[in-house]
């Protein structure tokens, strides 16, 4: 019998997938615990639409991302601290704070999670990754001046 999963089932299959199986297991454990529906035209339909829906809503969060990734792309983050001997700063620059200047400077919002870099603890320019979708990063420079 074939079968829409409704839900992910260990050793069976993930959600939305289209299997052959008993029909015995089919009618005593996967319908009556909600885990598949029976494979008719109707359901085929419908779980190919949904298909179709989910692949344009991803399309549209990738072009989103590339739109986002090139306004960011050679852009840079200033900021100036106070400092004390050889340039060290009083503290350190985080993902956070790197993300609270792209929002202030370029009204951007970008979560923190998303900026890959380690804590900055000296004045100078660095380079700092945002991955912003999964196939999706850009670079940014991030200059750190000292206070006068």
């Amino acid at each position: 019998m074939k079968v829409i999963l409704l839900e992910d089932v260990k050793k069976l299959g993930k959600k939305g997938d289209v299997i052959n199986t008993s029909d015995g297991y089919a009618r005593n454990y996967l319908f009556p615990r909600n885990l598949a529906q029976e494979a008719t035209g109707a359901n085929l339909h419908v779980l190919n639409v949904k298909k179709e829906n989910e692949r344009r809503k991803k399309l549209a969060e990738i072009e989103a991302a590339q739109k986002l990734a090139e306004e960011l792309k050679n852009k840079e983050v200033k900021l100036s601290v106070k400092t004390g001997d050889n340039g060290r700063l009083f503290g350190a620059i985080t993902s956070k704070d790197v993300a609270e200047l792209i929002k202030k400077q370029y009204n951007l919002t970008i979560d923190k999670k998303k900026i890959v870099m380690d804590t900055l603890k000296q004045a100078g320019v660095y380079e700092v990754e945002i991955k912003i979708y999964p196939e999706v990063t850009t670079k940014m420079k991030v200059v750190i001046t000292p206070q006068v």
